[in-house]
């Protein structure tokens, strides 16, 4: 029986769910947000919380309980050198869950977990996704354009689906 037992199983045996766990925290630490499903990022929110907490800690030894958890040694310094002084004064309640609908694939309820405070790291993020999408719009418009005067075509002609013959 399973009575009193904290924590979801989410389908997997024991070593599974650690490493998937595992896996989500330094996801989420690196990105500052994650889409994943809402079991799993209910899962995953005791987890954050401690690390966040382990960070605020900021001694040798949370940093060594924080490098043994996460997977990378790029998101413990993240950890303790941006995530834990932003959150400040703040005790607890360092995420966000958002439901995001439901998957095409299988009905799975996909969630956006989030740190609190990101907003404007995602945001600088999105434009820059948006920037090297224009410049690589661009650069394939004016290759485009290149190739059809090497080829003598006009772009109205190509546009129609006919070439000059």
């Amino acid at each position: 029986m399973r009575h009193r037992k904290a924590g979801s199983k989410l389908g997997r045996n024991t070593s599974h769910r650690r490493a998937l766990l595992r896996n989500l925290v330094t996801s989420l630490i690196l990105e500052e947000r994650v889409e994943t499903t809402l079991p799993k990022a209910r899962a995953v929110r005791p987890q954050v919380e401690k690390m966040i907490t382990l960070g605020k800690r900021g001694d040798v030894n949370a940093r060594r309980l924080a490098a043994g958890y996460l997977m990378t040694r790029e998101a413990v310094d993240k950890l303790f050198d941006t995530i834990a002084p932003r959150m400040g004064e703040r005790n607890g309640g360092y995420l966000r869950i958002i439901r995001g609908g439901f998957r095409k694939g299988d009905g799975g309820e996909i969630a956006f977990v989030e740190l609190l405070g990101s907003e404007a790291v995602i945001d600088e993020k999105r434009k820059k996704r948006a920037e090297v999408r224009a410049k690589r719009a661009e650069e394939t418009r004016k290759a485009m354009e290149e190739s059809q005067k090497q080829t003598g075509e006009t772009p109205a002609a190509t546009e129609g689906g006919e070439t000059k013959e």
